[in-house]
């Protein structure tokens, strides 16, 4: 070891000099929890202000020259009382703590995602640096965090609701490996819960959901029965705005101003007199300002956004509304990761979300790497466009001056940290290079193998369904279920005879066997694609050290098995009303069985990938809902059986199973015990693949 190393090993000791607050606390005990996880000991933590300590975590002072940004960190290598000793400086409370949470990263090798990927650093007896100064570098978004969102498997995994520390503390740490310093905690969880309280005392930034301003209690919940109307009653609207401010006043908080209607719809659904944009427009104009001013009046310079969200977006854009000077325009992408306007049900307009050239003042982007809308989106498994629509999106939002503020939409974490992964480099940097980031990831999820398992990843983002025009046009697990549920419906309440309107987005205005048809040609299409990709995962996993294999498993091949359990279970559910509707009656049943055994699949899947502390972690799949599909096809092979094996449940193995010897002689008596539906349909099976009928 030369004098400019340091070798740090198992006797290391810390010194803390600094008062101590709730932030920090958390923070230095993740890196207790890390040394001990490295060293297999634990760190000595001294308070003192001198001694023989190793390392030293303390304010920056002018001496240092830390970088004067918010949030800035370096690491200082000075003499101490036996030898050189490793400074941790920041230049605030948040500076410290990436200070602390660098260290434990690029010294102890802690990933940001070890919790949520099962993957623990090293063991070492001894670790060498370089003492060499170190500064950060200023984060390109000023404000940048997640939206805990849809988390409905975060809100399952436990028993107990709202979700406990146990639940909300590997999230904010995972955001704070990342860089992230924002946080909106949750979707409409009761206030009760301790999310947003242990967003605040961990050092997060907290904000708001747009249909929820300034974190207030929603109207309707405070004033059952009232109508909500700002116009009708603005002095309630303004005590609930009120009690919210003084709550948060003390914290860190980027507010949320906004005013759309209750159950995030706009707000004239609840008011009809606002009749014009012009009237519309007005009302969030004097809304907004008005909290704008409430704020200021308890806080000091307080940090205000708006989300440029749907209808807010459009009366804006047409000049509709005025915005305060000083508030953070924030604005949103599809879903699919394209920074244009959502579908709403058949309507895609894709007008562009961004602010125009030339507009002035501060703005930022809420980017989906997951999402939900009852159609094609990707919630279950991994974003399903290319990853390169997503640097190349933010890039362009960049370029427009969208980088004060970057909110993504993160689900339940778990799915989607290689996109996650992807973004917090991005909001870091303000550049990724999408391959080598690849090749990165892969090097720190797996030990072996990396560019073999890279490829498998590009392989799934190239798998997923194309299903319109537009690179954006991916489709995501969502897909194969409710759509595949409205077919159901629509088939049981017989409307063959009527387009289903609420596919048009997907397939156009055509006939509603046309519809079916289409489907089933678009997952037909990609079935050898992602049953070949699964082979070959499988077949990596079988080289990898168990650890790797397991982790590809979870983080991989379960999301194939997600698209091709839904693709083979949507296909087989076109087959079945393909054959019912040409009167083949059993024929139709066996589809429909294989459908309910190929979703089946896909819920066999995520259970293999709750072992461990994952235990339960998808029963509250309530969003894309795999079993309510599983519910819905058996509902629909009851309903065949009924139109040709009532009401005995015994004509079809009469005519198709029993022996011919048989059919003739037998007495009823003894012959009338029907099969069940699974029997019967695995027999039917082998009956019509012995007859030419049907594939193996």
């Amino acid at each position: 070891m030369t004098s400019q190393e340091l070798r740090l090993t198992e006797n290391i000791s810390m010194s803390i000099r600094l008062e101590r607050t709730p932030a920090l606390d958390y923070a230095i005990r993740m890196i207790e929890r890390d040394h001990e996880t490295v060293f297999n000991r634990k760190l000595h933590i001294t308070e003192q202000q001198a001694g023989n300590a190793v390392i030293v975590v303390r304010y920056a002072n002018t001496e240092d020259r830390c970088p004067e940004w918010a949030e800035a960190f370096g690491f200082r290598f000075l003499g101490g009382a036996s030898g050189t000793e490793l400074h941790i400086i920041g230049r605030d409370e948040l500076g410290l703590i990436y200070g602390l949470l660098h260290y434990s990263r690029h010294v102890l090798g802690v990933d940001p995602f070890w919790y949520w990927a099962d993957l623990p650093p090293i063991r070492q007896e001894t670790i060498t640096i370089l003492a060499k100064e170190y500064n950060s570098v200023q984060p390109k978004a000023r404000y940048r965090g997640w939206f805990v969102n849809d988390e409905v498997c975060l809100i399952g995994w436990k028993d107990e609701y709202p979700p406990t520390s146990e639940v909300w503390l590997p999230v904010f740490e995972a955001l704070l490996r990342c860089g992230g310093n924002m946080v909106i905690p949750g979707t409409d969880l009761p206030k009760t819960g301790i999310h947003t309280k242990l967003a605040a005392e961990m050092g997060l930034w907290v904000s708001h959901h747009h249909a929820e301003p300034l974190g207030a209690e929603m109207f309707l919940r405070a004033y059952p029965g009232r109508q909500a109307s700002y116009q009708d009653h603005p002095e309630l609207f303004e005590a609930l705005w009120r009690e919210a401010i003084v709550k948060q006043k003390d914290d860190r908080v980027v507010w949320v101003l906004s005013f759309r209607g209750q159950g995030d719809k706009p707000f004239w659904e609840n008011d009809p007199s606002f009749d014009t944009s012009e009237k519309r427009g007005g009302m969030i104009s004097y809304v907004v300002r008005r909290q704008y001013e409430m704020i200021r009046e308890v806080v000091t310079d307080p940090v205000c956004s708006m989300a440029m969200y749907g209808e807010i977006a459009e009366l804006y854009k047409a000049g509709h509304i005025e915005v305060p000077d000083g508030i953070i325009l924030i604005w949103a992408d599809n879903g699919y990761g394209k920074m244009v306007s959502r579908r709403h049900g058949n309507l895609n307009l894709r007008v562009p979300a961004l602010p125009a050239a030339g507009d002035g003042g501060r703005h930022g982007i809420y980017y989906h790497v997951t999402f939900h809308d009852l159609q094609a989106s990707n919630h279950l498994a991994m974003f399903s466009a290319s990853p390169e629509l997503i640097v190349e999106e933010l890039k362009v939002s960049f370029d427009r001056g969208a980088s004060d503020y970057v909110l993504v939409n993160c689900g339940n974490i778990r799915p989607h940290l290689y996109t996650l992964d992807l973004v917090s480099q991005f909001w870091s940097e303000g550049e990724a290079d999408y391959g080598l980031h690849l090749d990165q990831y892969s090097r720190r999820m797996y030990t072996t193998d990396h560019k073999r398992i890279a490829s498998l990843y590009k392989r799934y983002f190239e798998a997923t369904i194309a299903y319109g025009p537009n690179p954006d046009d991916r489709a995501g697990d969502e897909f194969y279920h409710h759509p595949a549920r409205q077919i159901i419906g629509h088939w049981l309440q017989d409307k063959h005879d009527k387009t289903d309107a609420r596919l048009i987005w997907a397939t156009g205005d055509m006939p509603f066997e046309e519809q079916v048809r289409w489907f089933q040609q678009h997952v037909e299409a990609v079935i050898p694609v992602w049953t070949q990709l699964k082979s070959d995962c499988k077949s990596m996993i079988r080289l990898l050290p168990d650890a790797d294999g397991r982790r590809l498993q979870d983080h991989l091949l379960l999301h194939i098995e997600i698209h091709l359990t839904g693709c083979r279970g949507f296909s087989a559910l076109c087959s079945s009303y393909e054959q019912y509707r040409n009167g083949q009656h059993p024929l139709a049943f066996v589809q429909a069985s294989q459908a309910l055994w190929n979703y089946k699949q896909g819920i066999r899947a995520l259970k293999q990938s709750e072992h461990g502390k994952w235990k339960s972690f998808y029963r509250a799949d309530w969003l894309t809902n795999i079993k309510n599909t599983m519910d819905h096809t058996e509902t629909l092979r009851r309903f065949i059986r009924m139109n040709g094996d009532s009401p005995d449940m015994f004509l079809w193995y009469k005519e198709f199973l029993m022996p011919e010897t048989e059919k003739h002689i037998y007495l009823e008596n003894t012959h009338r015990k029907p099969l069940s539906n699974d029997a019967l349909s695995r027999r039917l099976k082998q009956y019509y693949i012995e007859k030419g009928l049907l594939r193996g």
